[in-house]
Order: C-alpha cells, then structure tokens, then sequence
C-alpha cells in the first residue's frame, strides 16, 4: 500500500492522484463522445468541472448526514474536512452540478444521460484503484482465499487477510465501461444510462456481502439499500421502454444520433 508518495517537499496523496485521473478519463471519453455527436469537444471539460463541484459538496454533505452524531458539534469543520467522501453523496451533487451546467450550456435530456453513463462508470473503476492503492478501508471481510490480501500499511490498516474489494469494483466497473461504450449508438434515448443504472447498482450491491460494512436495515447494509433502488429503477425503465416499442435505435436513424448544438 502507498497511501502517500513523497516528492521532496510535496506530499501526493494516491487515493487524489487516482480521483484527478477518473475525471482526466471521464473528461476524454466525453470529448470524444461530444465530438461524434457533432459538439465542441471543450464542452466536455465544463460538464466535466460541474460534476466534480458538484460531487464534491455532494459527497461531503451526504458524509455528515450519515455522521451527523459524530460531526453535529463541529459542523462547519466536517464539511471543510479533506476524509470522508462517500460516493452515492457524490453522484447525486454531481448530477445536480451537470443538470444546472446543462440548463445553461447545453442540454438537459436523455441525450446528456446517456451520455454521463460510460464517464461515471470509468470514473468509478479508477476511483477504486486509488482505494486499493492508498488502503482506505473500503477492502472487504476477512478471508483466506487464495487472492486475499492484507493491508497493513494503509491509511485504514489490517495485518488480517481481507477480500481486496476494491480490485473487484475496478474489473467489474471497468468491463461495464466497456460495455456502455461498445453500445452507446445502439440504444434509443435514455437507454443507455438505463443500463448504466443495472450495471452499477448490480456490482455494488453483490460486492456489499463482501465488503465490512455494517447491515443496517433488512439484514442490507445503506450502500445495497440504495444500489437496489438503482437496479429496480434500470429495469422497470428498460421494461416500460421494451413495452412502448423496443429497446434498440432505429436503424434507419443516423449512427451517431441527432447532432447537439455546438
């Protein structure tokens, strides 16, 4: 584990090192996708800086909701805290930060949505290498398996054998990057995200079993609560969709779609 690395005076943090390289990432894949869609591409950096404004305040908030016991007496310092970012806090400040940048420079439709799918789930598979990297505690229970590991130098550390979850997350979310992009022309309007929302909600609610967090409500932890409410939402989209006519684009429609405003 390196939690930190040490360049003379400057100390980098991994785990922000790999945060900075998800939205580099995701800025990439959207300028690429704009360009195809016939947009400028630097647009993508703006949707790009509105989502990290947004899913950092987003994150933080959602943290000391969670921790309002812990963080009630010094709240004005919790907010301004540089530990605690909690991802589903994070992707709903950073949706809200896109719609708004959207209503003002672009558009707010099921184009933008599609859109968002493939960057937020790179974005997500290369957070987690920074969780694996830095060992922040986010690896799972203990185990000894054959790929168990420990970690005993990590900002959370453990000399215990745990399930590395955070490798888990980064193949699974990375493959369903993948995925999204090999389909994101074959899909009408919405329905990419749509799959997006299976995708995600489907990786971390099994890795939840896995991971040391605590059940709260069911015998479900507040993480498989909520990715649940994201797969039922995907599917029951998906659903009405197949029911209205299908789930594919019209082949007679342009490969790329209807161009967005420049």
């Amino acid at each position: 584990m390196q939690p930190e690395i040490e360049l003379g005076p400057l100390t980098l943090q991994t785990f922000g090192i790999c945060f900075a390289v998800g939205f580099l990432a995701a800025g990439m894949i959207l300028s690429r996708r704009f360009k195809e869609l016939g947009a400028r591409a630097d647009l993508a950096y703006e949707m790009v800086f509105a989502a990290l404004v947004g899913g950092l305040v987003g994150s933080r908030l959602y943290y000391v909701a969670q921790h309002w016991d812990e963080t009630k007496d010094d709240l004005l310092g919790s907010l301004f805290s540089g530990s605690g970012l909690v991802w589903y806090g994070g992707a709903i400040g950073g949706a809200l930060g896109v719609l708004v940048w959207a209503w003002r420079r672009f558009r707010a439709d099921l184009v933008l949505l599609d859109i968002a799918a493939v960057p937020l789930a790179l974005g997500y598979a290369i957070g987690r290498v920074g969780c694996q990297v830095s060992g922040d505690g986010d690896y799972g229970k203990p185990w000894d398996g054959p790929w168990a590991m420990a970690y005993p130098n990590g900002t959370v550390a453990t000399d215990v054998p745990v399930h590395p979850t955070p490798i888990y997350e980064t193949l699974a979310m990375g493959l369903a990057a993948w995925a999204l992009w090999r389909g994101r022309d074959a899909l009408k309007p919405g329905l990419l995200f749509a799959c997006y929302l299976v995708l995600a909600g489907t990786e971390r609610f099994l890795v939840e079993f896995l991971r040391r967090n605590d059940e709260d409500v069911l015998g479900l932890t507040v993480a498989q609560v909520e990715s649940l409410v994201l797969l039922l939402v995907g599917l029951a989209w998906l659903a009405v969709a197949q029911r209205r006519g299908g789930i594919r684009r019209d082949a007679a429609l342009p490969a790329r779609g209807r161009p967005a405003p420049a």
